[in-house]
């Protein structure tokens, strides 16, 4: 895999969260992700902005029988973090990512299905029992964890389920304590896909975005944890990215100081070898970083620049083999 990050690319930065249509059946435990050898994905087109993801898609059914098939397209995880600036879903309950789908232009109307999960348990009926929403990156959230009372607490601290934060704000030490659960979500629909013909499909939603407040990928290991190796293997920064941006740091001597701050946005690509063939036949990546001042990076093959803030990779019978992950550096206002 190439890096984003040779020097003509480098005033660039992209966006945040996403994934990709799969068939799939309910079933008593949930939803489950099933391969479907008629349906062909003859092309994906994938835009990310920081203000909205579109797919269009277009699929063949290759058999001589219409099909009416259970879609998901499952999002990526969010894990509450109280302490970063991330820029959470704010869509009503009931679609919290404000999706929206097209059926050969015709709109659909999608399920949010969604579940709380803690150390890789499913949890959804505890949360339920107590009366929590399952969403818990909301001050609603936060607010009735922070009531439950101490046996309650104690229950969902063995569980994993709740993170403590102690501080002082001039009164004294406070205890509280906030929803720590990962928030799973996949919305479903129904669409019926004619013998021998191609229909076009196309979702639009706002993205989460995770980030730092500063370029955390340039400090020397620490506690046996290495950020440039984890964010080499993650987003493809290479050894001239790297430089590119320590080159901008205002103190030479603290890494700190790069005027940036991370954004991180993830795409779930893998689902989409569930249609018939397993590879898509013509992929097409369009990123848009947002500002030329701005520096992007992610894992692809033959990127180009397509635009003052725009990147491309176009691939064919493309068989994804891992996620997208994509770091963006955005520059801090005034610096």
């Amino acid at each position: 895999m190439k890096t984003l990050s040779a020097l003509g690319l480098l005033l660039a930065a992209s966006v945040p969260a996403l994934a990709n249509d799969t068939s799939a059946q309910l079933t008593t435990g949930g939803l489950e992700f099933i391969t479907n050898e008629n349906i062909v994905m003859e092309s994906e087109e994938l835009f990310i902005s920081r203000d909205q993801i579109k797919v269009v898609y277009e699929f063949h059914n290759t058999g001589d029988v219409d099909q009416n098939i259970l879609v998901a397209f499952p999002m990526p995880d969010i894990v509450p973090n109280w302490w970063s600036p991330v820029a959470f879903p704010t869509g009503p309950d009931d679609n919290l990512f404000e999706f929206e789908t097209t059926f050969n232009g015709e709109p659909v109307q999608a399920t949010l299905h969604e579940y709380a999960y803690a150390f890789g348990v499913d949890r959804t009926k505890l949360v339920k029992q107590l009366g929590l929403p399952v969403v818990p990156f909301t001050d609603r959230a936060a607010q009735m964890v922070d009531a439950l009372d101490e046996d309650t607490i104690a229950e969902l601290l063995h569980l994993g389920m709740v993170t403590p934060d102690e501080f002082d704000q001039g009164n004294g030490w406070e205890k509280h304590y906030w929803p720590g659960w990962t928030y799973k979500s996949t919305y479903t629909w129904e669409g019926t896909f004619p013998a021998g013909e191609t229909v076009e499909v196309v979702h639009t939603y706002k993205p989460s975005v995770g980030g730092t407040v500063a370029v955390s990928f340039l400090s020397e290991p620490y506690e046996d944890y290495d950020p440039a190796s984890e964010y080499r293997a993650k987003y493809c920064t290479d050894d001239d990215f790297r430089a590119a941006v320590a080159a901008t740091q205002t103190s030479p001597d603290d890494t700190y100081s790069a005027p940036f701050t991370e954004e991180w946005i993830s795409y779930i690509l893998t689902t989409g070898g569930n249609w018939g063939g397993g590879a898509i036949k013509k992929f097409r990546l369009v990123v848009d970083k947002g500002s030329e001042d701005n520096f992007v990076s992610f894992c692809g093959d033959d990127v180009k620049k397509i635009g003052p803030t725009t990147f491309e990779m176009v691939k064919t019978d493309y068989w994804p083999e891992k996620e997208l992950d994509i770091l963006i550096l955005q520059r801090r206002e005034g610096e």
